[in-house]
């Protein structure tokens, strides 16, 4: 038998994209890097009442710790009022400053929620502005190396607020789509699910918004979906060697 240690691998057990992690925090390939997954909706556009954000924020958070975060500094939230652990949005700001202000390597931020081009649904308090968003990364990330998954529609108006030298940025669709699957019967946003399904076999998290913009793309064209929500993704100079070397997932594969 032959060990092969390839850049980090997650045991994700995919039942409609649900995820059990192997060894949390294990890899150390992200020690010292802030975590954090939101969930900063519960409702569909009508108003009625859905599970696939909190899904999302459940399994992303279960994924991401099995790719080498640290629990310790991994925080993870609802803003559903009636959810037994809901937080409020002045409670999400706090608690992720801080967990910045105790791990200090990288950051890493996932907002799953509603959104329009003025920004994502934020709770019960409104709107989390892609301005608000980007004065609120460079508070707790600065110059840190940092991955921000912004996953709502419209979601790309806040590349231009964070993006960086430092920084890559995911958002779920381009600043004038909608993206997909926040129904009652969804089990995850289109998106989310599609980055639940594609990180087992991601290297790295350029390799991973390469996947599931694929991913998001095939489900969209199966289902005939229209207009295309088109993800987008961007990159800084700086960041691009780290996530590829230093910052690679860390897997083991057994032969």
């Amino acid at each position: 038998m032959i060990r092969i240690v390839v850049a980090a691998a997650a045991a994700l057990v995919l039942a409609g994209c649900a995820t059990t992690p192997s060894a949390q925090g294990a890899g150390g390939t992200f020690d010292g890097w802030t975590g954090a997954v939101v969930a900063a909706d519960w409702r569909t556009s009508r108003g009625q009442p859905i599970v696939a954000f909190d899904n999302a924020r459940r399994d992303l958070t279960a994924a991401f710790l099995a790719e080498g975060f640290e629990r310790r500094h991994f925080v993870d939230y609802t803003l559903r009022p009636d959810a037994p652990d809901g937080a409020t949005g002045n409670e999400v700001l706090a608690g992720i400053t801080e967990t910045a202000r105790r791990a200090t390597v990288g950051c890493f931020l996932y907002f799953s929620s509603h959104g329009n081009t003025r920004g994502i649904t934020w709770g019960n308090e409104g709107q989390l502005s892609p301005a608000r968003m980007g004065e609120l990364v460079d508070q707790w990330c600065g110059e840190r190396p940092t991955v921000v998954v912004v996953s709502a529609c419209f979601s790309g108006v806040f590349i231009p607020e964070l993006q960086g030298p430092n920084r890559m940025i995911m958002t779920a669709a381009r600043r004038d789509r909608s993206s997909f699957g926040c129904s009652e019967d969804a089990t995850y946003p289109y998106f989310d699910g599609c980055v639940l399904q594609s990180l087992p076999n991601a290297s790295d998290f350029i390799d991973l918004a390469e996947q599931t913009r694929t991913c998001v793309s095939r489900r969209e064209t199966a289902e005939g979906l229209r207009p295309a929500s088109e993800p987008q993704v961007f990159i800084g100079g700086d960041i691009r060697p780290l996530l590829t070397t230093t910052y690679a997932f860390a897997r083991e594969i057994m032969i």
